[in-house]
């Protein structure tokens, strides 16, 4: 099996479609350094390039929406498995196609990419939602979260409007790296050591701001006084918070 191997960047991705059309020839896989691969694999090692990938961008303008092209991206931050060939196949299908297949829906891969798409637009839905930010010494805002799949780039402008007055940083703890805002811009930054506890998301105790242990207590207690004991479902609870963001949030 031909494997084609990225640098796992969307521009990577795109550069490796080009190449599928230069070389004439179809990998079984698109994947990253990062997977390992069986004993004696053909491989061809994709070297990202700016100017191929944007002309296969422009080749797809040509036949679909910006909409759609928007879609393949958020597609591509699924992170599962093959979502590079199936995202090929669709792309290959869009350039040889006479009209527009993005409503094609009666094809496996349309269909396939739809249901992806609205998985991640949920998980960003609920990113946005859960993050709980605890504030440090130096008085920036942290906050811990680890999504299913990648959004948190797709969470950048929302929190940098929201929270354009107050410097924060938003780690992704399954990724190792994060979101960091100045309050002039947002970059994207990585630790080798997070000064962080990855199991419950708090900060180490000598890097928090003075207050932020009784804000975190008053909210739990808070929290508490209002909660009708005989009321309380666990079942409702993860339907709309799923469970899989509680061991971040302060009030859980």
């Amino acid at each position: 099996m031909l494997y084609y191997l990225y640098d796992g960047t969307f521009e990577g991705f795109l550069t490796a479609v080009f190449d599928v059309y230069y070389r004439k020839e179809i990998p079984g896989r698109i994947v990253t350094a990062e997977t390992a691969l069986p004993l004696f694999t053909d491989i061809h090692n994709v070297i990202t390039a700016k100017d191929k990938a944007e002309r296969v961008f422009q080749g797809l303008q040509k036949k679909i929406s910006q909409s759609a092209i928007h879609m393949l991206y958020i597609c591509y931050l699924s992170e599962i498995q093959d979502i590079e060939r199936i995202l090929l196949r669709y792309i290959q299908k869009a350039l040889t196609s006479p009209v527009s297949i993005e409503i094609n829906f009666a094809d496996d891969d349309v269909l396939t990419l739809s249901k992806i798409y609205k998985k991640v637009l949920n998980e960003r839905t609920h990113l946005v939602q859960f993050v709980r930010f605890q504030k440090t010494a130096d008085g920036m805002y942290f906050a811990l979260t680890d999504p299913v799949y990648n959004v948190l780039p797709l969470c950048a402008d929302f929190f940098q409007d929201r929270y354009a007055d107050q410097q924060w940083l938003i780690y992704d703890s399954r990724r190792n790296f994060g979101l960091y805002y100045d309050l002039t811009e947002t970059e994207i930054v990585r630790f080798e050591h997070p000064p962080v506890d990855l199991k419950t998301g708090s900060i180490v105790r000598e890097q928090q701001d003075d207050d932020e242990k009784a804000f975190q207590d008053l909210w739990k207690e808070y929290l508490q006084s209002i909660t009708i004991q005989s009321r309380k479902n666990l079942r409702l609870q993860r339907q709309f918070m799923p469970q899989r963001f509680w061991k971040y949030l302060i009030e859980k």
